[in-house]
């Protein structure tokens, strides 16, 4: 099954919600008006596209109806497809990695699919050629440490760890310069996902990407937040207090494939100006992929 057909069938939930609902709605209209404007309007609020977003993608459509006289409720479809295409696409989706070496720093809360994501971006980076090292830097969790030795291993790259509970900075100033010594082309950094405070979480992610900073001044730096599709809402709340404690430029949505609120891909693209980078729908190590805005709306609407 090639990504695009694992991408349907991951969406399949999702697609229950909007797209079956959108299409009841159109139909069940003769013709355009505001009622019909209001229905579609909640059903995007309810598969977590966000009111926001939601209220916004209606007025642009309002507009186009008008714009374009279009007086078929059912040619409001494609009009749908069309804004969400264009919300999705207006950021590239390519991760910053032009120089070597360069840095991708991987920030998220625990459990959300962190480690799985950097072990399976490690991989593609891998199969193209890439020499990669991976940085254990929430040393906050044993588990965490623990979890990408056994990625490290499965893809075969190197990891660099300390001890558990050990300075995180400490382990990321030794991974640069392994590094620089391994003439390696790309340096993952796991951070920590959750401290007591946002105040410890600002301290310690700020003391790594000095580190970073000081080191590599002129690496190329992706900072990704990874977040977890089946918390919907809660993922834009998580997304804005990383945004202010960390400069992040791409969001890797996990766990698309075990929800029906993939609308959230939706509004975090609108909301936040960050784009989704990475979409993950399953557990194998290719199901991490580049996100393709045309591909998923074809996806979610086929």
């Amino acid at each position: 099954m090639g990504f695009f057909d694992k991408l349907k069938e991951g969406l399949k939930k999702t697609k229950n919600v909007i797209t079956e609902r959108i299409d009841q709605v159109l139909v069940s209209f003769g013709k355009i008006d505001e009622e019909l404007f209001e229905e579609l309007e909640e059903v995007l609020i309810t598969s977590d596209v966000g009111a926001e977003t939601s209220l916004r993608i209606i007025e642009d459509i309002k507009k186009k109806v008008k714009d374009n006289k279009v007086t078929d409720p059912l040619k409001v479809k494609g009009l749908l497809k069309e804004e969400l295409s264009e919300i999705l696409s207006k950021e590239s989706t390519e991760l910053n990695i032009k120089t070597t070496p360069s840095v991708i720093v991987v920030v998220g809360v625990n459990g959300v699919g962190k480690t799985t994501s950097i072990g399976k971006i490690a991989n593609q980076l891998k199969q193209s050629g890439k020499k990669v090292v991976m940085a254990a830097g929430d040393t906050f969790r044993a588990a965490a440490i623990d979890q990408l030795e056994i990625w490290a291993d499965r893809v075969g790259v190197d990891l660099i760890k300390h001890a558990e509970g050990a300075d995180p900075a400490a382990v990321i100033y030794d991974a640069v310069q392994s590094v620089k010594a391994r003439k390696a082309d790309v340096l993952i950094c796991d951070t920590a996902g959750r401290l007591h405070t946002k105040k410890n979480l600002m301290d310690e992610l700020k003391k790594v990407f000095r580190i970073i900073e000081r080191e590599l001044p002129n690496a190329s730096m992706e900072v990704l937040l990874v977040l977890d599709a089946t918390t919907g809402q809660n993922a834009i709340v998580q997304a804005k207090t990383f945004a202010e404690v960390s400069p992040v430029s791409g969001i890797v949505l996990t766990k698309l494939d075990g929800t029906a609120k993939g609308g959230i891909v939706i509004a975090v693209s609108s909301e936040l100006k960050i784009p989704v980078k990475l979409i993950g729908v399953g557990e194998q190590m290719d199901d991490l992929q580049r996100f393709n805005s045309e591909e998923f709306v074809e996806a979610l609407f086929s």
